[in-house]
């Protein structure tokens, strides 16, 4: 009921998220719960200069000799060009970059792939999936109608990049994950952990129609090896420096000659779709006030900025039509058979076979696993700028 919404005093998350909390002053749960990442997890406010410069020298250390000494993820989005950035012109390290290319890309985002690894002199290896396996997965999770559609391409870059990096020997993947710009955590309801493979094999299990050998997978137990066997550590490098997400973008464009594609994630044609067109509309979910949540707890937007922000239409109806089309062309539907998958009541990852309790009794562990380095060094001054 209308008389039953409310907004956080503090930054815009509502009650459409079904798991919202707010305390006597209004303010809610996602934003005590930043409060607790970033304390832990912002590592440039915790001595951040010795502690950067203390994991640039391990990192050549255990590179030293190598080709490469750190793998890297290359979307052509704001995080991971400004991981592209930093790691060559400020840290001096030799990066080994992956991509998956899943066949969704915007133009916009091949040419900044492009540049960025022409300019700073990166090596780039491209991953181009099967379209056939990836497109039946892809519309498996669509008529499964939970809200978090991207889990195939999501479960697949991590897993190629592990995959990537026990075969190059490469104990360091660089990630442009971040507390400033993604830390507002959402639902489960919202989106469920992309790491369960069981979850992602249950699914199209039910809906698919052909098997999908070839795409990368990544089990639970394989996730172990990777980090106590191979010693491969999964570093959000942005998190060491005082990141600024418009500061990033001026600065990619002026030395890279990087273009920005009008929102998070719209680098990809089917996340700008998704995002902007499907959760909306069949699951009442505008992923916008999670980011710009994000950015108001981090300093870099205002809330009455993220109101205004929410006023406009963050889906022009020229490329929504046209991006429709190609979707659903792409997809190989008819409109009538996507709309009934529009139509079908909307279920939860708890409708499906998963590993809910056993990644949740993990994600402690993983997480100290990704924070095993220590840094000891007190003579560094890097800074990005």
């Amino acid at each position: 009921m209308a008389s039953d919404y409310k907004i956080c005093t503090k930054c815009i998350m509502d009650t459409t998220d079904p798991d919202i909390q707010f305390d006597k002053n209004g303010i809610c749960n996602r934003c005590h719960s930043y409060e607790k990442r970033a304390q832990k997890e912002l590592y440039y406010k915790k001595d951040g200069e010795q502690r950067l410069n203390q994991l640039v020298d391990e990192i050549k250390n255990k590179g030293r000799n190598k080709e490469y000494n750190c793998i890297i993820g290359l979307s052509g989005g704001v995080d991971s060009s400004m991981v592209a950035y930093l790691v060559v012109k400020k840290l001096g390290l030799k990066p080994y970059a992956i991509h998956l290319d899943n066949e969704w890309n915007a133009e916009v985002s091949e040419s900044n792939i492009k540049k960025i690894c022409h300019t700073l002199g990166i090596d780039l290896h491209k991953y181009v999936v099967n379209w056939e396996e990836f497109k039946d997965l892809q519309l498996s999770f669509l008529k499964a109608s939970i809200p978090n559609a991207e889990i195939p391409t999501d479960h697949a870059i991590v897993a190629f990049m592990y995959k990537t990096a026990a075969k190059k020997k490469i104990q360091y993947i660089l990630t442009g994950s971040n507390v400033v710009t993604e830390a507002t955590s959402m639902s489960l309801n919202w989106g469920y952990d992309m790491k369960d493979l069981r979850y992602v094999k249950g699914i199209h299990r039910r809906f698919g129609e052909s098997k999908i050998n070839s795409l990368p997978k990544l089990s639970l137990r394989k996730l172990a090896y990777y980090i106590l066997v191979k010693k491969i550590k999964y570093l959000p490098i942005l998190n060491y420096i005082p990141y600024n997400k418009e500061e990033a973008i001026q600065l990619l464009e002026k030395e890279l000659g990087w273009q920005y594609y009008g929102g998070k994630h719209y680098e990809s044609i089917y996340t700008r779709f998704f995002q902007c067109y499907i959760l909306p509309k069949k699951f009442n979910i505008d992923k916008r006030k999670a980011h710009f949540s994000a950015l108001i707890c981090s300093g870099q937007m205002t809330r009455e900025e993220a109101l205004q922000e929410m006023k406009k239409d963050p889906y022009p109806s020229e490329l929504l039509e046209e991006d429709k089309k190609h979707v659903i062309k792409k997809l190989g539907l008819t409109e009538e058979e996507f709309e009934t998958i529009m139509s079908q009541p909307i279920k939860s990852f708890r409708d499906y076979p998963n590993s809910y309790f056993l990644v949740e009794k993990l994600q402690p562990f993983v997480k100290l696993a990704r924070r095993m380095t220590t840094y000891r060094r007190k003579d560094a001054s890097i800074t990005y700028k």
